[in-house]
């Protein structure tokens, strides 16, 4: 009686073994995966994000295009304004020379 006692302690503390085993390596499979869809999860995110910023900034590098034209032609406009006052003031200046000393 006594080592039938014994035997289904053993029997008991096996499977207790068995089933701790089991359990330990089902938690180590779901945090492997867990932590697999996690890199997954964060690299799709860092994808989305990296083309998200591409499309800012090419829209920012349309914008900056033509914000510089529109610039430039602002400056030709105005230089051909000042070119134009400062050619007929040019003007009135070498005919008020001209008439004062000839």
């Amino acid at each position: 009686m006594a080592s039938e006692s014994i035997k289904k302690i053993l029997e008991a503390e096996a499977a207790a073994n068995k089933k701790t085993a089991e359990a330990r390596q089902s938690c180590e499979d779901r945090i492997n995966n867990a932590s697999g869809s996690a890199a997954s999860a964060v690299q799709k995110k860092l994808g989305e994000a990296a083309a998200e910023s591409e499309k800012e900034r090419n829209d920012y590098q349309a914008k900056l295009v033509s914000y510089t034209e529109n610039a430039e032609k602002e400056c030709a406009r105005k230089l051909n304004e000042i070119s134009a006052a400062a050619e007929k003031n040019m003007s009135k200046a070498t005919d008020m020379i001209i008439e004062k000393y000839f």
